[in-house]
């Protein structure tokens, strides 16, 4: 009779090696993917940063007028400090500001790696001021004074961008999470896998059994959610190192 108190996941695996049946209920067990809890989506939400108190208040005006939300920052720092990567948004950035210009702004969201699109707006624009913004990374530039439809049209072109990158990147912080529920073995099964590596040549590295080794493959596809080694592998590459972690 075996007895799995007090065990980690991977002793009870370990343990059961030689009982295939009981190993692949036990794994149905172990912290599946399912318990992970669903990551919910704020609500979108549209930054201005200006200067111009008076162009600031009535593109919020406007958007307020069509149900978005919005808001206004009248400087970078301000901004910069409120900013939440984790919220699907897009950014309407002035061109010159006091203190630090909406260039240097682009310049730490990109260093941020954040992924909102950005619109930017100048009075005094020209043909190599927006191309320096749309080579940055940029999706519009507008001058003022602006069309106020024309500009709700480009703003909701962006916020479909917006919403298709927070989906996105909510995916590989989700994926993220679930590489982080996977107890130390499992872990260094994975990077056999992401090796290259058979379950034969895992085990001998890990001084396991072959049986053991698949049932921990199939706990961590269950656990990623992933329908094959392949989408496995190629998902895990995008956002874990093979180096990450250790034994606990």
């Amino acid at each position: 009779m075996m007895s799995f108190i007090e065990t980690s996941d991977s002793e009870r695996v370990e343990t059961a090696g030689k009982h295939p049946a009981r190993v692949c209920r036990q794994v149905q067990d172990m912290s599946p993917a399912s318990k992970i809890p669903p990551i919910h989506s704020p609500a979108p939400v549209v930054y201005i940063v200006d200067d111009d108190n008076g162009m600031r208040t009535s593109l919020a005006w406007l958007l307020e007028s069509v149900g978005v939300k919005s808001e206004g920052f009248a400087n970078a720092a301000d901004f910069l400090q409120a900013f939440d990567a984790n919220v699907p948004a897009c950014l309407v950035l002035d061109v010159r500001m006091p203190e630090t210009s909406g260039f240097d702004v682009q310049a730490e969201l990109n260093a941020r790696g954040a992924t909102l699109p950005i619109i930017f707006v100048s009075g005094h624009g020209d043909i190599p001021m927006s191309v320096r913004a749309l080579q940055n990374g940029a999706i519009d530039f507008v001058e003022k004074p602006y069309n106020s439809q024309q500009m709700l049209e480009r703003i909701q072109r962006a916020m479909k961008l917006a919403a298709q990158r927070h989906a996105a990147d909510q995916k590989l912080r989700d994926l993220r999470q679930r590489i982080e529920s996977l107890t130390a073995r499992e872990k260094e099964v994975l990077r056999g896998v992401l090796d290259g590596k058979g379950s034969k040549r895992i085990a001998s590295d890990l001084s396991i059994s072959v049986k053991t080794v698949d049932v921990h493959r199939a706990s961590i596809k269950d656990k990623l959610g992933a329908s094959s080694i392949a989408t496995l592998v190629r998902d895990v590459m995008a956002v874990w190192s093979p180096g990450e972690g250790g034994r606990e």
